[in-house]
């Protein structure tokens, strides 16, 4: 047994108070893994004089210099979010010569690069598991567990919010407004839901992974993004009716063309692992050219599953300082790969519209779409809508780049009321709808 290793905690919110329990609760299992006890010794708060229940072992402090200049801490566990002043923190931490674990994944997504470069020049460990997929152990294996494969393709829900009111919509007929609010009431969703409707969470933990998977650094702007405020019980409703059902999903692939990124709604067939995962939970789909299609599934949130994740993390570095090694796994972009424009990629599209109730319609519907080069493999009209008669679209695979042109054209026709959403489909690779 090699004594103590101490850490210094930023921030007590929910997840940091998750850490510091579940650390008590299985210090008998932790320590023996590690050869040494872990211990957390300093806190950073918002507000010292601010009563909380922690062990008297802790001391708690507003002052990060506390941390920063007491020798003793080896590892530092930043958990404030958000980029300012978490940034700035971790990388004075690792200049200190202190090993960090973080579950932030803005400065990840946006700063990633920094980051490794402060851990290597340090020779200090900056690990980051708990910044996609809360629980789910995913930044490890694709760092680790498949570094053996040449990786294609990462599919995955990854946002438990999003996920959540998909389902709820899906299973219970609820609006979107309705939904919201019962996310939000459950504490899923933010009082301002922005980053989490709109796609934006999701899109940098999709930065985070195709980074990894790749080998090639992959910026946020990079990310094609788009949200499910436009998904509606009556698009839902039709994506059942096709076998389908509406996810926000994770998308990058690695091709010919290029690294391609994105973010947005899908319907995806029932038949997909990815279809079956309800509620908060996430799920990320992995193909290898080697281990062939791999699944990782579990909560994506939630103060224990990413405290669980936060301390596996320690325990990797408490490792290395038992064992006086660092850096075995550092930053992987060695890489420089072309990206793949939005309007390059290929999808089939579902495309829901309104029309005159006219005969004659339809056809001029198709023959819209034919004249740029879009081909339909299934058509449904089954409703009204006031006067207006409900078409339903389903596109083979085409350009996205087409499939904007053909809703231009759309547009222009005096019979077309609205094109009420377009979506994409989500096929397996080498089946088409």
């Amino acid at each position: 047994m090699s004594g103590i290793i101490k850490v210094g905690l930023l921030g007590c919110g929910t997840v940091g108070t998750g850490v510091i329990k579940v650390l008590a609760e299985n210090a008998e299992e932790i320590t023996p893994k590690v050869g040494a006890q872990i211990i957390i010794s300093r806190v950073l708060v918002r507000d010292a004089q601010k009563k909380r229940d922690l062990p008297q072992s802790i001391s708690v402090t507003d002052n990060i210099e506390d941390i920063l200049n007491d020798p003793e801490i080896k590892i530092v566990i930043e958990l404030l979010g958000g980029i300012h002043p978490a940034r700035e923190y971790m990388l004075r931490a690792m200049q200190s010569g202190k090993n960090v674990v973080t579950a932030n994944k803005d400065v990840v997504a946006q700063f990633g690069k920094d980051m490794f470069a402060a851990a290597e020049a340090s020779d200090v460990d900056f690990m980051f598991e708990a910044s996609v997929g809360g629980g789910i152990p995913i930044i490890t294996p694709l760092k680790q567990c498949l570094t053996a494969n040449k990786l294609t393709e990462v599919i995955g829900i990854v946002n438990g919010t999003t996920n959540y009111m998909l389902t709820k919509m899906s299973e219970e007929g609820a609006s979107y407004d309705e939904v919201l609010k019962a996310a939000q009431e459950k504490g899923y969703a933010e009082a301002d839901p922005t980053a989490d409707v709109g796609g934006l969470d999701a899109a940098r933990k999709t930065a985070i992974l195709a980074s990894i998977a790749f080998n090639s650094r992959v910026g946020l702007d990079k990310v094609h993004v788009e949200g499910i405020t436009k998904i509606t019980p009556e698009d839902i409703a039709y994506a059942k009716e096709l076998g389908y059902t509406i996810k926000l999903l994770s998308i990058s692939r690695d091709d010919e063309k290029g690294i391609d990124v994105r973010v947005h709604p899908a319907l995806l067939p029932q038949s997909h692992p990815l279809a079956a995962v309800r509620n908060e939970f996430n799920a990320i789909f992995v193909k290898g050219n080697a281990v062939g299609e791999t699944m990782f599934y579990g909560r994506g949130a939630g103060q224990l599953p990413t405290a669980s994740a936060v301390i596996a993390d320690v325990v990797d570095v408490a490792r290395d300082i038992v064992k006086d090694r660092f850096g075995r796994i550092r930053c992987t972009c060695y890489e420089h790969k072309n990206f793949c424009p939005i309007e390059q990629t290929v999808s089939s599209y579902y495309v829901r519209l309104l029309v005159d109730d006219q005969p004659g319609v339809l056809g001029a519907i198709a023959m819209a779409f034919g004249q740029t080069g879009v081909s339909l493999s299934a058509v449904i009209q089954k409703r009204k809508v006031k006067n207006k008669a409900e078409i339903v679209a389903v596109t083979h695979k085409v350009e996205e780049a087409k499939i904007r042109q053909a809703e231009q054209v759309l547009n222009k026709l005096s019979a077309v009321d609205k094109i009420c959403n377009v979506i994409r489909v989500e096929e397996p690779t080498g089946q088409e709808a």
